[in-house]
């Protein structure tokens, strides 16, 4: 597949929302309590509704025939030990019907791009220790565990921990 990818705008939202909802219910399923993933889904449209502006330039929509198929958000790094020169992959999602078609490799490559051309040189994720199908994509990808971890709180405590790839 060759999937289109764009910074998301407004319009976007209710999509955007959707394919956040669907992905956690599938892929978090075993990891992180029903219940959580009901009342965070329960405000995913108006998250979005506050995060996309006209004027985003961070989240993105993955589309095959104009239909969104997933979301990314690519921004410079959140973490204080990490350079001017890194960028994170805040979060990249796909609707369940589009797992394991190489999109979300297509859409990593595109964030690679991203990075790239703004003459950046390395490139992070957090991601769910527990999450193997992730922490698989991600290994795929290039990136290895750089041994930062943090516990997060998903209805019950998780590690998370940091990959990282040079690029």
């Amino acid at each position: 597949m060759n999937s289109v990818i764009r910074l998301a705008v407004p319009a976007d939202v209710p999509d955007m929302a959707e394919v956040l909802c669907r992905s956690w219910e599938v892929a978090y399923r075993d990891i992180i309590p029903a219940e959580f993933i009901r009342e965070k889904n329960s405000t995913r449209l108006e998250q979005y509704k506050q995060s996309i502006t006209d004027d985003n330039s961070t989240q993105y929509v993955i589309q095959e025939n104009r239909k969104t198929i997933g979301i990314m958000w690519v921004a410079p790094s959140q973490d204080d030990d990490m350079c001017d020169n890194c960028y994170d992959v805040h979060a990249i999602y796909l609707h369940p019907d589009y797992f394991q078609q190489g999109i979300g490799t297509q859409a990593m490559e595109f964030a690679f791009d991203i990075v790239r051309n703004l003459d950046k040189t390395i490139m992070t994720v957090w991601v769910l220790k527990e999450n193997l199908n992730a922490v698989k994509f991600y290994e795929k990808c290039g990136f290895l565990a750089d041994g930062k971890a943090k516990e997060r709180e998903y209805g019950k405590a998780l590690q998370t921990i940091r990959m990282r790839k040079d690029l």
